[in-house]
């Protein structure tokens, strides 16, 4: 359950990203001039930068648990081959 755990984190430091300096302007987070302060705009790209990684791990964290759930959680006569096609794509 770390996996839901980590999304308010995520939103609140998105949030909080949003009332430092100007905000994050679009576009930011997918190629950001990070080298210089005068292209960026401070702490709050590395605040949207970091709850973006925060979202990704747990969007990482659910899919694993999906994965465990689907392999551990059947009846003993189960057998793998026998798993609807789209939960076979996945494993």
């Amino acid at each position: 359950y770390m996996s839901f755990s980590l999304l308010p984190p995520s939103l609140s430091l998105l949030l909080i990203s949003s009332f430092i300096y100007s905000g994050v302007r679009t576009g930011s987070t997918i190629y950001p001039p990070l080298p210089s302060n005068i292209f960026h705009s401070g702490a709050s790209i590395h605040l949207s930068i970091f709850s973006l990684h925060i979202a990704g791990m747990s969007s990482i964290l659910r899919a694993i648990y999906f994965i465990s759930t689907i392999i551990y959680m059947h009846h003993k006569n189960f057998t793998m081959h026998k798993i609807p096609l789209l939960l076979s794509s996945i494993l």
